[in-house]
């Protein structure tokens, strides 16, 4: 590699699918996934392992790290983020954190829709979401909401908004304004190297003890009290 050269190491787990990946000056070189969401914290080391030793690296020649941080799922966030900050803090190197949502945004900004509403299915009739324009500027800030039929009424009288992601099938189902857009989406693993590069070149990292997932919500545990 050349010394120019900017090599982040880019960690993904906050969704179903897991994904570890490096990046050369913004261009994704390589990734691997990992399809089961229960096995997200036994793929990650591992693959990063695989990935450091495919891609004739070592782990000294990381710039930085980017972690998806949020919405999501609570444990793959958590996995997600302990990792990014424990190689960060090894290597006294950055953390660069981005969120699910601005990711989606990101990808899908130069539709003909002036606002971006990405979604990520949650429980039952819940989603996280949130409100961008084409400049990635916020205009509903991301917020775990219960969906109804008056859900964006407001925006939607306003222009067009396009819904992607998971939670948008859900929102389909109940919405039936002609302002309410739904495209397939067009985010994807290299737009997250694309912002993470950004993100490294602004100088604009996330502060390695005092960072925490972005959960948009309180956590919620399903496991039984001990009594």
């Amino acid at each position: 590699m050349r010394n120019s050269s900017t090599n982040l190491l880019l960690i993904d787990t906050a969704q179903e699918t897991a994904w570890v990946g490096w990046s050369c000056n913004g261009q994704l070189q390589q990734q691997l996934t990992n399809q089961s969401q229960k096995e997200h914290a036994t793929f990650l080391h591992p693959a990063i392992a695989s990935l450091t030793k495919a891609s004739n690296l070592t782990m000294k020649d990381w710039q930085a790290v980017a972690v998806m941080n949020g919405p999501g799922s609570y444990t793959g966030l958590r996995v997600g983020l302990s990792a990014a900050k424990g190689i960060c803090y090894a290597l006294d190197i950055p953390l660069i954190c981005i969120n699910t949502l601005e990711w989606m945004a990101f990808g899908n900004k130069e539709g003909d829709a002036p606002l971006i509403c990405p979604m990520i299915d949650a429980r039952r009739s819940e989603v996280f979401t949130a409100i961008y324009d084409q400049q990635l500027t916020q205009i509903l800030e991301p917020q775990a909401l219960i969906l109804n039929e008056q859900s964006f009424a407001s925006q939607l009288e306003k222009e067009k908004i396009l819904f992607i992601g998971s939670g948008s099938v859900k929102w389909k189902s109940m919405c039936s304004h002609p302002n309410a857009v739904f495209n397939n989406a067009n985010h994807s693993t290299h737009h997250f190297a694309t912002m993470s590069q950004q993100r490294y070149d602004a100088q604009r990292f996330n502060d390695l003890f005092f960072s925490e997932p972005d959960y948009a919500k309180g956590f919620y545990s399903t496991a039984k009290k001990s009594h």
